[in-house]
C-alpha cells in the first residue's frame, strides 16, 4: 500500500498546475494581457464575452475592453485601474493555471505580496515608451524577496514604438542586469501588444526579428519544480478533536493541513515548542485510515502517547526538527500605512500560532534604485523593504524561507484591530546587501522578553 501512494503522491508533484502573478506599474496593460491570455486561449465563456462586450458599448468603446475580464470591482471599472488581487482559473491542453492579476498602483503594492506569495511564476510588465521604472524596480524586489523562481519581463505597447527592436533590447538588457544583481534565478524577455495580440497567443507578424516563444508558450513549457511533498515535512496543528462518543471514547487527533513534506504511520515525531516526541499511530484522510499522507492534504494524526498537543504547535519528524528561538531575524515587506517602528509591539503569526513580539532593531532599509543598504531608518513605511530583528513572547519554530516558503514565512500584525502589517521572510536577505550596524535595543517595560 506504501508504495502504490508513493506513486500518487509523486504523480500530485508532477502536476501540470502553474501558479503565476502579473505585475506592472499603473497602466502598463497588465489586466488587458490577462484578458488577450484568457480569450485568445478560448477560455472566455460566452456570457463573460458578452458582459465585457456590453460594459465596453457602455463606455463608449467599439471594441470589446478585454481587461474588464479581469476588472471586476466596480471602483477598479470606474478608475480604469487594478485595485484587489483578481484570480483565474484556465486551462490549456498542455497544463493548468491560477492566475493572479496584482495591482499596478504603488499604493496597492501590498497586494502584489499576496498573489506572489504562491507563485512558481511572476509576469511583469513594462511600458515600451517609459522601460523601466521604480515600481518596476520594486516589484523586481519583491519577486526575488518571495523567492518566485521564473520572472517574464513582458514589454509590452510595442505597437507604440513601431515595434523597434533596439527599445526592446535596451530595456530587456536594463532589467536583466537589476534582477540578477538582486538573484532572480531565471529571467525572459518577451516583447508584446496586449492590445494587438502579438506574442501573447500567436506569434507576432510584425516582430520577426524576435525568435522566442510567446507568453503563452512559455507558460506552458516552464519548467515546474514546487515538489512539497520532499521538503521538510512539518504539520502545524489547527484543531483537536475529540469526540467522546460511544464509538471512540479515547479518540484524541490533531487535525490541520500538511504545510510540506511526508507523514507515515509508525514515524518518529516531535512536538514543538514543547519538544516532546511521540510515535504516529494512525492518518486520518476523509474519514479513512490511510498509512501516508503528504503536503496539501488536510488530515487528522493520531499520536502513540497522550501528550499535551494544542493549536498552534508544530509536529514534525525527529530526525528533521528545525531549532526553536525567540529571536527572529528577518527580511519584511511593510504593507500598513502605519509604520513600522522599533520598540513596537505587534504580534507575529507563523502558520497556525500567534504569539506577542517587540521589533527590536530595523537595521536596514533596501534602496531600490542602487540595491544598496540604508543604515538604521529606524522605521519602515509603506511599500519598504528591510531588515528587521523581532523578540516573541514565546519559542517559534521557523524554517529559513529559502528552505520553505510555507513555515520560513510569518506576519507581523496590530495587536490593537488586527491589521496587517509587514510581511516577514524568516533569513532572508539580498546577497547585494551590505554588512549593517548591529545596534543594541531597549527593551519595553511589560514586552520585554
Amino acid at each position: 500500500m506504501t508504495s502504490s501512494t508513493e506513486q500518487q503522491a509523486e504523480q500530485l508533484s508532477a502536476t501540470t498546475l502553474l501558479r503565476f502573478a502579473t505585475a506592472g506599474s499603473v497602466d502598463d496593460g497588465k489586466s488587458t494581457l490577462v484578458g488577450r491570455l484568457l480569450h485568445d486561449s478560448k477560455s472566455v465563456l460566452a456570457d463573460q464575452l458578452e458582459a465585457v462586450e456590453h460594459a465596453s458599448r457602455s463606455r463608449g468603446q467599439e471594441a470589446p475592453d478585454l481587461a474588464l475580464l479581469t476588472d471586476g470591482l466596480r471602483a477598479e471599472r470606474e478608475q480604469g485601474i487594478t485595485i484587489d488581487v483578481a484570480y483565474r482559473y484556465f486551462a490549456t491542453p498542455r497544463r493548468r493555471f491560477i492566475l493572479a492579476d496584482t495591482p499596478g498602483h504603488v499604493q496597492y503594492t501590498r497586494n502584489m505580496v499576496t498573489g506572489a506569495s504562491t507563485a512558481e511564476l511572476t509576469v511583469i510588465l513594462v511600458d515600451a515608451r517609459n522601460g523601466v521604472v521604480e515600481q518596476t524596480r520594486r516589484h523586481a524586489a519583491i519577486a526575488a524577496l518571495l523567492r518566485v523562481p521564473h520572472v517574464v519581463l513582458a514589454v509590452n505597447k510595442m505597437d507604440l514604438v513601431d515595434y523597434r527592436e533596439s527599445v526592446f533590447a535596451a530595456i530587456a538588457e536594463e532589467f536583466t542586469a537589476y534582477a540578477s544583481e538582486l538573484g532572480v534565478p531565471e529571467i525572459t524577455a518577451i516583447p508584446i501588444s496586449a492590445l494587438a495580440g502579438d506574442n501573447v497567443v500567436d506569434p507576432s507578424a510584425t516582430m520577426d526579428w524576435y525568435g522566442g516563444p510567446t507568453v503563452l508558450e512559455h507558460l506552458e513549457t516552464v519548467p515546474v519544480s514546487h515538489d512539497l511533498a520532499t521538503c521538510h515535512a512539518r504539520f502545524p496543528v489547527q484543531y483537536v478533536i475529540r469526540p467522546q462518543t460511544a464509538e471512540h471514547p479515547d479518540y484524541r487527533g490533531y487535525a490541520g493541513q500538511i504545510a510540506a513534506g511526508t507523514f507515515r504511520v509508525g514515524e518518529s515525531v516531535t512536538v514543538l515548542p514543547s519538544g516532546r516526541t511521540s510515535t504516529i499511530a494512525g492518518i486520518d484522510l476523509l474519514g479513512e485510515p490511510v498509512d501516508v499522507a503528504w503536503t496539501p492534504q488536510s488530515v487528522t494524526l493520531l499520536l502513540e502517547d497522550d501528550i499535551d498537543v494544542s493549536r498552534g504547535d508544530l509536529i514534525v519528524p525527529s530526525h528533521d526538527a528545525p531549532a526553536t528561538s525567540q529571536d527572529v531575524e528577518a527580511t519584511v515587506c511593510h504593507v500598513a500605512d502605519t509604520p513600522l517602528t522599533v520598540g513596537a509591539r505587534v504580534l507575529l503569526k507563523h502558520t497556525t500560532r500567534t504569539v506577542k513580539a517587540i521589533v527590536k532593531e530595523i537595521p536596514s532599509r533596501l534602496t531600490l534604485d542602487d540595491l544598496s543598504q540604508h543604515p538604521a531608518p529606524g522605521r519602515l513605511v509603506a511599500n519598504d523593504i528591510g531588515r528587521v530583528r523581532v523578540r516573541t513572547a514565546e519559542p517559534l519554530a521557523l524554517d529559513s524561507y529559502a528552505d520553505s516558503r510555507r513555515t520560513g514565512s510569518f506576519l507581523l500584525i496590530d495587536p490593537a484591530d488586527g491589521t496587517t502589517l509587514a510581511a516577514g521572510m524568516a533569513g532572508e536577505s539580498f546577497a547585494t546587501a551590505e554588512a549593517a550596524a548591529v545596534q543594541d535595543g531597549e527593551g519595553d517595560e511589560g514586552w520585554d522578553f
